[in-house]
């Protein structure tokens, strides 16, 4: 039963390049390098790739196969499904929910920063007092959380094929382009670039454990939009006769390959300035606000570098938002059959509030903590540690032991068959 007519993108390459686009985010540019430097180079990089093609996999075509079988967001899906996990839904729609303010916040920063490198400030952003006085004060990191929610919201708003479709054909070409060109520019033209690349890549088996296995799958799920509606969403709006196999192993060839080349912008050059010092890499906002502006400021032809990362940057961040966006607005059109305009203003509007908490969590409410984290930090590991894990375990449990998997490869087979069954 469908309770809405849906859109639909124009075809394959339309959807693989939005849940492309939703998969690479903020995760692929700086957590994915940082974890991968700290748990042995090439040992992580294995380990990340063995859990995508088959937990990454199995939990990918599953959320697809939700979305397109029931043609609804994620709160009717499951309870199309199966009453007695329509909870599941509504804790899947939770998640994106805390996560767009959050990504705003930071998608912000992003644009400021973009806007500061082209305008020919780059030399201001890299002085090391330059970010912690930034996110001090509320104004200015509000009012670009205020331009970013807008940028995405117009997207949204534009609907499916005009605006996620369309806007996701120019971006992940382009986010492509800038990273090979950045990448290819640091390898040759910064001395000792080649040392960090070789650290980057090199296995060590020594830093092989339980945390490293922990940490890749923490990352899969933060890079791949698992467990939190997206892809079920995406999912819906999927044609009949698209491969839902062919199109999750692009959309992972995608993920893992732009997550690579990221590390490969970001490591040998923090590697290279810093005297191959590991802690330089540092993690989070600090390494992408603090540290690389300092190396772009010091590299020759910096303030072009400097400019092209941030618009990268800025193109990846604005892909993962419109996609956490579109999971909330599609949520409220089918529960309440509203106009699209009216729910993304709802959701603009209601990302909003909690946004400025959290500038204020990275700012003049730093000390303010909950059970030991800061306000952001907090929402960020309720999301990553305890919910999508949660909502993934009882999507298993619900389609192996309630519907059977027969449910969801018959759907998954019906669009040019399904050769890793089995696996499945």
């Amino acid at each position: 039963m469908e309770p809405t007519k849906r859109s639909t993108f124009t075809g394959k390459l339309g959807f693989v390049l939005a849940a492309a686009g939703s998969a690479v985010g903020l995760g692929n540019i700086w957590r994915f390098p940082y974890l991968a430097a700290k748990y042995g180079g090439g040992i992580f990089l294995l380990v990340y790739v063995a859990l995508s093609v088959t937990f990454g996999f199995a939990l990918t075509v599953a959320e697809i196969a939700i979305g397109r079988k029931t043609r609804q967001s994620p709160v009717g899906a499951y309870r199309t499904l199966h009453r007695r996990f329509a909870f599941v839904g509504a804790l899947a729609s939770v998640i994106p929910a805390l996560v767009l303010p959050y990504y705003a916040v930071i998608g912000g920063w992003v644009m400021h920063y973009a806007v500061g490198f082209w305008s020919g400030g780059g030399s201001k952003l890299a002085q090391e007092s330059y970010f912690p006085a930034y996110i001090g004060t509320l104004a200015r990191p509000a009012l670009w959380l205020c331009a970013f929610v807008a940028l995405t919201a117009v997207i949204v708003l534009c609907g499916v094929r005009r605006g996620i479709e369309r806007v996701s054909r120019i971006t992940m070409p382009v986010l492509i382009v800038l990273m090979l060109s950045i990448v290819l520019y640091a390898l040759f033209r910064v001395e000792g670039a080649v040392d960090g690349l070789r650290y980057y890549l090199k296995p060590d088996p020594g830093k092989f454990g339980i945390k490293t296995v922990v940490a890749a799958l923490g990352q899969l799920f933060y890079s791949m939009s698992l467990a939190m509606g997206v892809m079920i969403t995406f999912g819906s709006y999927m044609s009949r006769d698209v491969s839902i196999e062919r199109a999750t192993h692009q959309i992972e060839l995608f993920d893992t390959g732009i997550a690579l080349l990221a590390g490969m912008m970001i490591v040998p050059a923090c590697f290279a300035f810093s005297g191959g010092d590991p802690e330089a890499l540092g993690a989070g906002p600090g390494l992408m606000f603090g540290v690389l502006p300092r190396i772009f400021a010091e590299m020759p032809g910096g303030e072009l570098i400097g400019g092209a990362f941030f618009v990268m940057v800025l193109l990846a961040a604005l892909t993962s938002s419109i996609s956490l966006m579109e999971t909330l607005v599609s949520t409220l059109q089918d529960k309440w059959h509203l106009r699209r305009g009216y729910c993304c203003l709802a959701v603009a509007g209601g990302s909003l509030l909690p946004g400025l908490l959290f500038c204020l969590g990275y700012g003049r409410w730093s000390e303010v903590t909950l059970f030991g984290l800061q306000i952001p930090a907090f929402f960020d590991f309720v999301t990553n540690n305890l919910l999508m894990p949660a909502v993934a375990l009882a999507t298993c449990i619900m389609i192996a032991y309630f519907l059977k998997p027969h449910t969801l490869t018959d759907e998954i087979a019906r669009s040019g068959g399904f050769r890793r069954k089995a696996l499945f």
